[in-house]
């Protein structure tokens, strides 16, 4: 299965049925009066969050949905039958965005949870609405209203406790391999990751979902190599895990443009907790080791965890450090409302 993250949707709700002016034409029945009914109502454009999708590959193939129209009222007070109503169905963790591409019109964050995008015309009144004491035969019935026609996107944003960025080659998918039942693609040149993977991690009995996105390089903001487009799917994690590569000849320097990309991108990324990450230390001897992990120390202002993906030295560490970060978001919303609530005797 291909992974897709981006759709374009064109959409159309179900106009109203036209209602009827009719009149009850029955042998013996001397006065019968309009009897016309009033139009179907038209079908609605729904979206709807299913488990077991983590792509939007679907909508490559269809694009366009349109929902059914009303049927027209009918003779007999008989009102014509709605039309029927279409789902979108999207993995969780989608955002329907407007034509604009800005404009946010649903995040779709929980499984089963549903948004009306188009909403179906009403259907027409028939003659017998508007029959009164001072006319009592109408012959006037409404036309039913016309549906909704827009276009929208689909954005899938991946829903993970933690997300993997560095450079390319940095040892993020050796990581994930590492970590979990996760089989990305590893070999010795850049971008072998060309979209997000996604692995359940397990540590002290306790388990959380890393992604691990396409490696970004100075100037992704601006499209150079596979761009920032992946980093959306880093946007709702607890957590973020910088790796950077120990055998680079510049790793501070390395460190501060992946910084500098996710500043160019989103402030909201930059707010997020990281764990700062020295990889690769089993190809390094000690002595260089602590001279770059000081750089890169003395470049971000903060500490710097050594690991080895390959040979595992340091990943346990570095994997309780993240569940520290995660564990809040964890706790049930009640006792997180609780915590934030000053204590009244």
């Amino acid at each position: 299965m291909k992974f897709l993250d981006l759709a374009k949707v064109y959409i159309r709700s179900g106009g109203g049925g036209a209602g009827c002016a009719s009149f009850r034409r029955e042998k013996f029945v001397e006065y019968g009066g309009p009897d016309g009914g009033d139009g179907g109502r038209g079908g609605d454009v729904i979206v709807e969050t299913v488990e077991g999708l983590n792509t939007l590959i679907d909508f490559r193939y269809q694009q366009h949905f349109f929902a059914k129209s009303g049927q027209h009222g009918m003779g007999s007070q008989m009102t014509g039958r709605s039309g029927d109503d279409v789902i979108l169905r999207v993995p969780v963790g989608t955002e329907i965005l407007d034509e604009d591409e800005e404009t946010v019109i649903a995040d779709m964050t929980e499984p089963g949870q549903r948004v009306v995008l188009a909403k179906g015309g009403n259907g027409g009144w028939g003659n017998l609405h508007f029959k009164t004491s001072t006319n009592r035969s109408p012959r006037t019935a409404n036309p039913g209203l016309p549906g909704v026609e827009r276009t929208i996107w689909l954005r899938l944003k991946l829903i993970a406790d933690g997300g993997l960025v560095g450079l390319p080659n940095a040892g993020k998918s050796t990581f994930l391999a590492a970590v979990s039942n996760a089989r990305p693609k590893i070999a010795d040149y850049p971008f072998t990751t060309l979209h997000p993977n996604l692995g359940v991690v397990g540590i002290d009995g306790r388990e959380f979902v890393m992604a691990d996105i396409p490696g970004l390089i100075e100037g992704a903001h601006e499209g150079r190599g596979i761009g920032d487009r992946f980093l959306g799917h880093i946007e709702r994690c607890s957590v973020l895990l910088h790796l950077i590569d120990g055998t680079s000849e510049d790793p501070a320097g390395d460190a501060r443009t992946i910084l500098n990309e996710l500043a160019a991108y989103s402030s909201v990324l930059m707010e997020k907790p990281r764990v700062t990450v020295l990889n690769k230390i089993d190809a390094i001897d000690e002595d260089l080791l602590a001279e770059r992990r000081a750089a890169v120390e003395a470049e971000l202002g903060m500490p710097v965890m050594l690991m080895s993906g390959v040979s595992r030295e340091g990943v346990t560490e570095v994997l309780r450090s993240l569940w520290t970060e995660i564990a809040p978001s964890r706790a049930p919303k009640a006792d997180r409302d609780a915590e934030d609530t000053p204590w009244q005797p």
